[in-house]
């Protein structure tokens, strides 16, 4: 069952505590304090705050297999890594602008619905990513700080125009994606070169591929309506089927790879790693039946991001209790 909190509904809880938010707009009518709290709702929207926290949340991941306790360095490294996602995704709204407005499933994000000028979202957005890089630079030095910099510009400068005009930016696109669990074993002070992370960025660099592809399944023609070179151009409904099987299939079988390099190591964590594994494979197999409509795909995207949620906590127990 799901839970939905009006903005209507905070305020009147924050009258009923006692609790005000005169203290941040100088009035306390309920009026203002929805408008503040609307606003506050149009940018965590701009910020794509789920995306950027699924971000952080596999820095911390890369954190945790490095240094195995919850400190003040995993909670303030995650902080920064999280302000800056933050600023990207809105930087990539902006730069997204005129295209999301010609998608159904875009076309309601904070600029193109008229909620934000694009002048505001861009101010939010360098706002955002530069208190996360001097943040990370007086707490965790240049090196940390400059790599999620670099983030920034594989997702921004590389990847966002890439995508307008190859079909196949999601490949090297997927790369971004495993920078964050490397950002965060840094910022514990561990090697890039340690074979633990290698596995666990490589883990999510896969991940990122078939991803993309179903959710590409579920939104192919809204793509095609906005001007993305789209696989549905390129490949017959059968060939992306057998195309995206074969890398959801790869995605359930590179997390093996975890244990031998020593980023799983109790045996309760190895067999559930390999439930996941098999659950995820037996899910796939639904894709081979050649049937790529939206009702069809929605279960076995659900079914991957699930999977990549198990894997991270899998890390993060398993390190946790094993020091």
């Amino acid at each position: 069952m799901r839970f939905r909190v009006s903005p209507e509904r905070i305020v009147e809880g924050l009258h009923v505590t006692g609790l005000k938010l005169q203290g941040f707009c100088g009035d306390d009518s309920p009026a203002m304090q929805f408008r503040l709290l609307s606003r506050v709702r149009t940018i965590g929207k701009l910020a794509k705050i789920n995306l950027a926290s699924t971000s952080t949340l596999s820095a911390a991941t890369g954190y945790m297999i490095c240094s195995g306790t919850v400190g003040s360095g995993l909670m303030t490294s995650a902080l920064g890594i999280l302000l800056v996602a933050m600023g990207s995704c809105a930087l990539n709204q902006f730069q997204d602008r005129n295209v999301d407005a010609r998608m159904q499933r875009t076309r309601s994000r904070p600029i193109p619905a008229g909620q934000l000028e694009p002048q505001t979202a861009l101010a939010i957005a360098v706002l955002l990513i530069g208190a996360g890089f001097l943040f990370l630079l007086t707490l965790h030095g240049l090196a940390i700080a400059l790599s999620t910099m670099l983030a920034v510009l594989l997702y921004n400068g590389f990847y966002t125009y890439l995508k307008r005009v190859w079909a196949f930016a999601a490949v090297p696109g997927a790369l971004i994606g495993s920078l964050p669990p490397m950002i965060g074993w840094m910022a514990a002070g561990g090697k890039i070169s340690d074979p633990r992370i290698i596995a666990v960025a490589f883990f999510f660099f896969i991940w990122q591929v078939p991803h993309f592809w179903l959710l590409l399944s579920i939104h192919g023609r809204d793509y095609e309506k906005a001007g993305f070179p789209s696989l549905t151009r390129i490949f017959s409904s059968r060939q992306r089927a057998g195309l995206t099987f074969v890398w959801t299939v790869t995605a359930a079988a590179s997390a093996l790879l975890l244990p031998p390099c020593g980023a799983i190591s109790s045996p309760w964590a190895c067999l559930a790693l390999v439930a996941c594994c098999l659950w995820l494979a037996g899910k796939s197999m639904v894709i081979l039946r050649g049937n790529l409509a939206p009702p069809s795909i929605r279960p076995i995207f659900r079914s991957i991001n699930a999977y990549a949620l198990c894997i991270m906590v899998l890390l993060i127990a398993d390190s946790a209790l094993s020091r």
